[in-house]
């Protein structure tokens, strides 16, 4: 059983940058591909990136060339570092976990949730 617990929200103004962290334990981390999805007020859950064992990265296009998603194994932390934030971004934001990277990318799903962290950007 994977536990995932995410760091790093806030409120920051438009233009400005944050880093999400997410700690991951109970399995063998660098065997899961790890992802961060959001879910906005009154929308959808939807895909934001995700990162292979091998560290090869996907993005949504919406978040292409602004945010990036790496991993640290040693440390079993995957993070993303948002910069140009637009209000558009605001919304809750997810880590996942899931042996199947497929799962994360092309289903938009995974077996394991964290609890969320509040990103708020303004105007």
């Amino acid at each position: 059983q994977v536990q995932l617990v995410e760091s790093g929200g806030g409120l920051v103004q438009a233009g400005g940058s944050l880093r999400l962290s997410c700690t991951a334990s109970g399995g063998t981390f660098n065997t899961y591909a790890m992802g961060w999805f959001r879910q906005a007020p009154g929308k959808e859950r939807e895909f934001v990136a995700a990162i292979g064992g091998s560290s090869l990265t996907y993005y949504a296009d919406s978040v292409k060339d602004r945010f990036t998603i790496s991993r640290d194994n040693a440390k079993n932390m995957v993070y993303m570092q948002m910069t140009s934030l637009l209000p558009e971004d605001t919304a809750v934001y997810y880590c996942a976990a899931d042996r199947v990277r497929a799962r994360l990318t092309a289903l938009h799903t995974a077996g394991y949730w964290g609890q969320g962290t509040q990103v708020t950007v303004s105007s």
